[in-house]
């Protein structure tokens, strides 16, 4: 695994590393709390991403992991705190972010969700290139080509022309990734990008991703795959109630994790 040096949740609280203040983080959230209506989803929550780190968020359902991969890019607005991406201030809990910063934001950031959302009425090719053209101002030539690079990385190259319904749920998470890579995003959030197919199929998006982090890809990923994370990560934070209670090296976690409520779940995802 890469080594990260002085990464983690900043806490003299939590007893977790404090970055040097003069290093940019790749994703910076300070004090994030999220509510809807009168629920409180996220209390509290920092978290601190390094450049080229690969970061698994896991805990039990309702923990507010997908709540907190959202408000990275905003697809979820936090009620307060600050989110910094790259060294800029993306939500400062104040000042609304204007369109064109949502935009630029959303081309930098990633994302791969659980259901594929792709469109049904275009080509796989298509699929990938529409965003470059419509975002990024490419000609549909250039779009095209930057695509059929990206679908041969993830293993779809011979299924250009094929629609999204002659596609298994597994190719289509591919295409999903692709599409996602072709706006040359920094930083990639995977919101349980396996969830939704079997285990074999599950494995043929894992190994797209475990490539990427061999790559050096910034990443952030919610997920339940235990395995996958403990081989692929950096560091594993596991969240329950909306903060989170723990954080460090995949095996320190998954092996002798401090907290009881991690014990349990790890417990409990293996043995289900």
């Amino acid at each position: 695994m890469k080594e990260i040096p002085n990464s983690g949740v900043g806490s003299a609280t939590t007893g977790q590393p404090v970055p040097a203040p003069d290093r940019c983080a790749a994703v910076l959230m300070r004090s994030i709390v999220k509510r809807f209506g009168d629920a409180e989803i996220l209390h509290d929550v920092d978290l601190r991403v390094e450049p080229g780190e690969v970061v698994s968020i896991i805990g039990p359902s309702g923990a507010g992991k997908s709540t907190l991969l959202r408000c990275v890019n905003l697809l979820e607005t936090p009620t307060s705190g600050t989110i910094e991406v790259e060294g800029r201030t993306v939500f400062s809990g104040t000042a609304a972010i204007s369109r064109s910063a949502l935009t630029s934001l959303r081309r930098q950031v990633g994302m791969v969700f659980q259901s594929f959302n792709l469109f049904p009425h275009l080509t796989v090719l298509r699929n990938v290139s529409l965003a470059q053209v419509r975002v990024l101002g490419r000609s549909r030539a250039d779009a095209d080509e930057r695509s059929m690079e990206l679908l041969r990385r993830v293993g779809m190259g011979h299924k250009h022309a094929s629609y999204p319904s002659h596609c298994s749920g597994g190719e289509q998470q591919r295409v999903a990734i692709a599409r996602a890579l072709s706006l040359d995003p920094s930083v990639m959030l995977f919101d349980e990008p396996t969830s939704a197919l079997d285990a074999e199929l599950g494995l043929e998006v894992l190994t797209v991703i475990r490539q990427l982090a061999e790559e050096g890809m910034t990443m952030i990923v919610v997920t339940h795959a235990l395995h996958f994370a403990g081989e692929v990560s950096d560091r594993i934070v596991v969240m329950d109630y909306g903060e989170v209670i723990e954080s460090g090296d995949p095996a320190t976690v998954l092996s002798g994790p401090s907290h009881e409520r991690t014990r349990r779940f790890v417990r409990a995802v293996r043995e289900g």
